[in-house]
């Protein structure tokens, strides 16, 4: 069990598993036993199980106490044998039943031939022996042939008619041979005559009854078989069956297989005597009993009605015992309880495939309670001495290690450090110690034995947190054995495992080999992953107290005194760090006293002393930064050079995840992963030192409001409530202006929410104002390590308007919200604005508004999990074997490409360093730059200015901008020169070194002084750029993917991680009120389900002419549905003495305001072309706004009124699927105004060639509509469009490669296939891939019936069957080349001929 993985006996590795039907005759062979008895034991005292019954012991054994009764072996050897029991009457299996009756349509009733034409059936016999043919193309050829076979109705090789076959009650098939025919022609009155006149004659009313049903076949069991046993062998082939595997009579049972007793075992009672069976077992008895009474019957000679009555039960207990969740059972033949049958025990989450085969319970793993350490490194994890002593790992006993192994067997199991097990390497016996002489095993220890020793001090562990979402969830950590009962981790690890310590528990593994130790630590260790791989910002950070800690000690007011400075540097001596002494720099202020400022002393975790190679240099914005860079008001713009901080109070942009802009970053980018970790620590042990001294809390005084805010709070709550006033007045009045698309409720509605929304933004904005600097909720907002403005607003301010679905609490009783209030008040009290602040406490009503908006928030978090949990599944079954090979490809485990390059540049985003922002390039055109490129392995400007101050190179001469542009043409031409730099690099650098040199020229031109100081502007030498240039093209050749990597379960893990993050609620799309999109988990459904129908469809349409809105006013009425009551003034009927009309008045003024293109005339057409079945002799206009219309004469007047009830709803303009189109303003970037239209509905290809639509920049919402109108690659667009634009709007950012994959695995075959069981059926074609995703059982049988067979190289496949996956270190096999003499040729014993015998001969011995 745990020997180390070794590939080395190829011969026995598992190839492929063949799936089939199993014949009657192969039954019996792979059984023991014919299984008669219906009694399960013997009536004796020992309760033996009956001979030749479903419990013989020859079929196994279910406990150790017994042995098998065939091979001797006990239950951990023997797997068990199969018995058999003979049906006395043939049954449908149901698991076959489509299939049975799809054969039935394929072939004729009569001669049993497939019902297609000669020439048909060698082109389709030509398609199906192709050896080459895949899984899905023959369930494609299976289906063309059943439409075609479908519509034969005369069988060409006899002649006979065939109508159609179906499911005709509880498994009963049905033959309607008459069906396609009327029941008028003479075929079927002969046949009616012939079969049914005597009935007729005596009972006229059967005759219409005989027409309907009649002609209708029922075919039993023993009809099926007979016709399937005399179909072609020729034929076979053409029912897509595999004759070596199935075929077409295997499909009706006439022999049922008995499975050994261990996989069925019976439980002794503890509350009676006796045994509690398996569901299996009774199922088998029940149907021994059925076949005993059916034998019976025949021998005696019963009725036709009772003997199908038998047949009935034998086929319902028949088809229980593999699937007994079956549906349409009549309620006389229900079963009493139902037990689970074979189809239940594999499907499932608790069943074989899930429960059993893709994921197992496993040994050596350990869990409890989790707690926070900072003084534990980022790589530890500090593991209970009680879980140290139970946790083992098989260490193999060497000279090297005898001493130290002996020592560990005589501390035993109870002394840590000690060991629990010894296995001996001749014996292969295992020794207990606590029951072992363990002076005895000392001295028989030798070298080869296993001595399982306790975990100990940094053994490599792996450390998880369920929900596992992305492979952070799992990581490899250091074990440090420690005291107490929880595990604990620095603080800092934290985000990952999305970890807090209310009470979390983790789970700890202890891996068992070498092989893996080493795996793991390398792959999963948790320096290797402090980059998250969805869009490569580093993710293990300082967190909360550590923020606050290094903004309080990096403000410019935090001075430190000598002592104090020394504390502070003396705990990053403490430990076990690599630094033995600190240098502490010169004092900042001297006179009166010596003071160190706390910037000073934060350089000193990245650099603790002058013999630190280590440089780091930053220069970024941080979180409250204002302008004017180092002069920052807020003291917010930090300067960091050759790791000392020189400018800038350090917050969460530069100490914590979630950025690229962190110190922590920077220092793992340019000085590797051992000194980021080793700067974390140090600043952990820091932050927590200088927090104890300094003491840091919060309490009522923080959260009380002054005089001064309380009176700012009033005023804003007063001008807030007067404009919401102002609001509801104007609409009372008809005042207000409604916003493009809205009603003037809803514009109301939309601007006090808006209005009472921002009251509680300039709350916070006012607490700032009041507040004290060293108020500890305002320092923990400002520093960004926990909560925000608005969250203190809440406390000390005003907690604001409750939202329920993105609006004002909505009325819960009639009129009103709440009985508080009067009826129809629309004031902010009443519809869910909280005036009161959490310090001063909220009144009834508001506390009963603020719980109603905490409830959305709890249902929202337990439907989000449910619904992000599957669409996660179903992403990474779909993309899990997706892995880039050493082609550089992505391909799937069939060898399919979907991508020739991973991303489109090969890039992992891991390694993502800057952002692509080469001005130069954009200016002059050049190939280098590509606007959709967003990001670049390099920030080019960062690890210049890194090199400039990292390598001064002060004795060499600085390049002016004339040298440095002709210096780089000139090595850029030279191909030798930089023949290891990457091609893509060569082009950026020359782009970016071409910019710098027209900077450097144009800054030098401007200075008018011309003193040596000038040339140390934008100093850089000649050395300095070619350590550029080599630092450049290590950082890309660092940042390209490696081959094997899992690409496709990253992208999956990318997508559906920030899932729980996402709301389920719909928000305001483009600023136009009134379109609410569908958004958050529910839009990233729709998107990878490829649905047809979306719930919010919507097409944004940009004007040829954009800056007129009349124009968009016109263009708008040429798209929206418009009826014909929106234009009509009314309809009327009139009656006169000789004429009996309809009156239509057209509202001339309407239709010229709307800019609608419609006339009496077009709409008379309109009205024509209806399905109102008028002509233009009925339809007539009377000047430009009248249209009379006359009924044709045979409608009487009530044909009038039907008639003036559907035309208001005739359509006379527009497109039916467009329901509403708005038109949106906004500004251009030059300050425009300019118009586009987002219409709602779909049928773009229809919006697209409407007159006036600027159709190359028309773009929908909808990917199949756009999949119809512009083809696969548009669609390919869409997918990653939108996905991108909905994390957009929740605030996460994804690596655009990871929806790249996702977008072309859905269009990778041609067509749109949404990640759903369909879609995924036609992507993948192993058979236990989609048995382990969902329905297990029919995807089984039909892999069955097509003789299927599953190579073994996909992920699922490969777990199922124990292999290893072919994906990261599985990809390759290491081929070892051994420096070893040839091999000589060993002589065998009995060619040596002095050991030949001569033998007398036959004859002589006859003689």
């Amino acid at each position: 069990m745990k020997e180390q993985y070794k590939e080395t006996d190829v011969s026995r590795r598992i190839s492929h598993v063949s799936f089939g039907v199993d014949s009657r005759h192969r039954m019996s062979q792979q059984a023991h036993i014919h299984v008669v008895a219906k009694n399960l034991y013997n009536q004796d005292s020992n309760h033996t199980p009956v001979a030749y019954g479903v419990l013989d012991e020859r079929m196994g054994t279910c406990s150790n106490a017994k042995k098998c009764s065939t091979c001797e072996g006990k239950l951990n050897d023997c797997a068990g044998h199969f018995g058999y029991i003979d049906l006395e009457l043939p049954v449908f299996h149901i698991g076959y039943f489509r299939s049975i009756i799809s054969i039935l349509q394929t072939i004729c009733k009569g001669c049993a031939h497939v019902m297609l034409s000669a020439d048909d059936k060698y082109y389709y016999r030509c398609k199906v022996l192709n050896p080459n043919l895949g899984y899905l193309a023959r369930k494609a050829l299976r289906k063309q042939i059943l439409e075609k076979a479908k519509k034969t109705t005369t069988c060409l090789n006899c002649g006979d008619i065939n109508g159609t076959v179906k499911k005709a009650g509880m498994l009963k098939i049905a033959h309607e041979k008459y069906k396609n025919k009327k029941k008028q022609e003479s075929i079927i009155a002969e046949k009616l005559v012939k079969d049914y006149r005597y009935v007729v004659e005596h009972n006229k009313e059967i005759k219409s009854i005989l027409q309907n049903s009649g002609l209708v076949y029922i075919l039993n069991p023993v009809q099926v078989r007979e016709l399937f046993e005399r179909i072609p062998v020729c034929d076979i082939p053409l029912l897509l069956m595999n004759r070596e595997c199935s075929v077409p009579r295997d499909l009706i049972l006439t022999r049922i297989p008995v499975p050994p007793i261990c996989i069925r075992p019976s439980v002794a009672s503890d509350l009676k005597s006796g045994t509690n069976e398996d569901p299996l077992t009774m199922k088998l008895s029940e149907i021994i009993f059925i076949n005993n009474v059916i034998q019976k019957h025949m021998q005696s000679g019963v009725n036709v009605q009772m003997y199908h009555e038998d047949w009935e039960f034998l086929q319902l207990h028949c088809a229980l015992y593999i699937n007994s969740e079956m549906s349409g059972i009549p309620l006389n033949m229900q079963p009493k309880k139902s037990g689970r049958g074979l189809v239940q025990r594999l499907k499932g989450k608790q069943g074989r495939f899930r429960g059993n085969l893709s994921g197992k319970r496993v040994d050596f793993s350990s869990r409890t309670v989790i707690s926070p350490d900072p003084n534990l490194k980022i790589d530890q994890v500090g593991v209970p001495l009680h879980v140290a002593k139970i946790l083992t790992y098989p260490e193999k006993v060497t000279p090297a290690n005898m001493q130290l192994m002996r020592q560990l067997i005589r501390n035993g199991t109870d002394v840590h450090p000690g060991a629990n097990f010894v296995i001996h390497q001749q014996t292969q016996r295992r020794m207990y110690l606590p029951y072992s002489n363990r002076n005895k095993v000392l001295r028989d220890l030798k070298c080869g034995d296993v001595v399982e020793r306790h975990l100990r001090d940094d053994d490599i562990v792996l450390f998880n947190r369920q929900p596992s979402l992305h492979k952070l969830s799992i990581m490899a950590h250091r074990a440090k054995i420690l005291n107490h009962r929880t595990f604990r981790f620095n603080e800092c690890v934290c985000n990952p495992y999305n970890a807090d310590f209310d009470g979390d528990e983790m789970n700890l593994h202890l891996p068992q080999t070498e092989e893996a130790r080493a795996e793991a630590l390398v792959l999963m260790g948790n320096k290797s992953n402090l980059v998250t791989p969805r869009n490569g910002e580093l993710l293990i950070a300082a967190t909360q107290d550590f923020i606050t800690s290094g903004y309080r000690l990096t403000r410019k007011d935090t001075f430190l005194t000598e002592a104090q400075a020394v504390i502070l540097a003396n705990c990053l001596i403490a430990g076990a760090d690599d630094v033995t002494y600190v240098t502490l720099p010169p004092p900042a202020i001297l006179k009166p006293l010596k003071l160190w400022t706390g910037k000073q002393i934060f350089g000193l975790i990245m650099r603790p002393n002058t013999d630190c190679p280590v440089k780091a240099n930053l220069k970024t914005k941080g979180k409250a930064y204002t302008t004017g860079e180092e002069m920052c008001v807020n003291d917010s713009y930090v300067v960091i050079r050759n790791s000392e901080l020189l400018a800038g109070s350090m917050d969460k942009a530069t100490l914590g995840s979630g950025t690229k802009q962190s110190i922590f970053y920077i220092l793992l980018c340019d000085w590797g992963e051992d000194i980021a970790t080793l700067a974390m620590w140090r600043l952990a042990k820091l932050a927590s030192c200088f927090l104890t001294n300094g003491g840091f809390s919060i309490g009522m005084v923080d959260v009380t409001p002054g005089h001064g805010l309380l009176e700012a709070k009033q005023n804003l709550l007063d001008v807030g409530y007067a404009k919401c006033t102002e609001y509801i007045r104007q609409m009372e009045e008809g005042r207000l202006v409604c916003q493009p698309g809205c009603t003037e409720e809803e514009t109301m509605e939309v601007k006090i929410l808006k209005e009472l929304s921002a009251i509680r933004d300039h709350g916070g904005k006012a607490c700032l104002k009041e507040l004290p600097p060293s108020n500890s909720p305002l320092t923990m907002a400002i520093s960004g390590s926990k909560g925000s403005f608005i969250n203190i607003s809440q406390m000390i301010a005003c907690v604001g308007q409750q939202a329920i679905s993105g609006k004002r609490v909505p009325d819960g009783f009639h009129g009103r919200s709440l009985p508080h209030y009067d009826r129809g008040l629309k004031t902010p009290s009443a519809k869910g604005f909280v005036g009161n602040s959490f310090y001063s406490g909220m009144i009834g009503s508001e506390f009963f508004f603020h719980t109603t908006g905490g409830r959305e928030g709890l249902v929202d978090t337990a439907v989000k999990t449910a619904e992000t949990g599957y669409m996660q599944r179903r992403l990474v079954k779909s993309l899990e074997d997706l892995c880039l090979h050493y082609d550089m490809t992505v391909r799937n485990s069939m060898g399919d490409i979907v991508q020739f390059r991973y991303g489109g540049d090969g890039l992992d985003p891991t390694y993502i360093e800057g952002k692509h922002h080469c001005e130069l390039c954009k200016r002059v055109n050049s190939p280098c730059y590509n606007p959709k490129n967003k990001d670049s392995p390099l920030d080019y400007q960062r690890v210049l200015d890194h090199v400039k101050a990292k390598s001064p190179h002060k004795e060499e001469e600085p390049l002016n901008g004339t040298e440095l542009t002709s210096l780089t043409s000139e090595w850029f031409s030279d191909s030798g020169r930089f023949e290891d730099t990457e091609a893509e690099v060569r082009e950026d650098l020359r782009c970016f070194l071409e910019w710098l040199g027209v900077r450097i020229k144009r800054h030098r031109q401007n200075m008018l002084s011309h003193s040596p100081v000038m040339l140390q502007l934008h100093r850089l030498t000649v050395s300095q750029l070619v350590e550029f240039v080599e630092t450049c093209n290590a950082k890309y050749i660092k940042a390209l993917t490696e081959p094997g990597t899992a690409v496709g379960a990253i992208a999956a893990q990318s997508i559906g991680e920030p899932g729980t993050q996402m709301t389920l609620k719909t928000f305001h799309f483009a600023g136009v009120a009134s379109m609410n999109i569908t958004q958050g988990v529910p839009r990233i459904k729709e998107i990878i389900n490829a649905s047809t129908k979306i719930s919010t469809p919507v097409i944004t349409a940009p004007l040829m002419i954009d800056t007129d809105s009349d124009i968009a006013m016109r263009v708008k009425g040429r798209i929206e549905k418009t009826i014909l009551k929106d234009v009509v003034e009314y309809i009327e009927e009139m009656c006169l003495h000789d004429d009996h009309l309809l009156l239509i008045k057209l509202d001339l003024e309407l239709i010229k305001a709307s800019k609608l293109e419609v006339d009496a005339n077009s709409i008379c057409y309109s009205i024509c072309t209806s399905k109102l079945h008028l002509t233009a002799k009925n339809v007539q206009t009377n000047g430009d706004s009248i249209i009379t219309i006359r009924p044709n004469k045979q409608k009487s007047n009530n044909g009038l009124t039907q008639l003036k009830e559907s035309l208001p709803n005739v359509i006379i303009k527009g497109l039916s699927s467009v329901n509403r189109v708005v038109i949106d303003n906004y500004e251009d970037a030059s300050g425009k105004t300019k118009y586009k239209l987002f219409v709602e509905g779909d049928n773009l290809r229809e919006v697209m060639a409407t007159s006036g639509i600027l159709s190359r920049k028309t773009t929908s919402n909808n990917t199949m509509e756009v999949y119809k109108a512009l083809g696969i690659e548009a669609a390919r667009a869409t997918i990653m469009t939108e996905i991108e634009s909905v994390m957009e709007n929740h605030a996460i950012s994804i690596d655009r490669r990871h929806l790249m994959l996702v977008a072309d695995l859905m269009t990778s075959r041609g067509e749109v296939l949404g990640i759903t069981r369909q879609g995924l059926a036609k992507m993948k074609e192993s058979v236990l891939n989609l048995a382990s995703f969902e329905k297990t059982a029919d995807h089984l049988f039909d892999a069955a019936y097509y003789g299927q067979s599953d190579t073994i190289c996909g992920v699922s496949e490969s777990i199922i069957m124990g292999i290893p996956i072919p994906v990261g270190t599985g990809l390759f096999t290491l081929l070892h080349k051994a420096d070893k003499d040839e091999p000589r040729k060993k002589e065998l014993l009995f060619d040596d001929p002095q050991f030949h015998k001569k033998t007398t001969s036959a004859k002589s011995f006859l003689n």
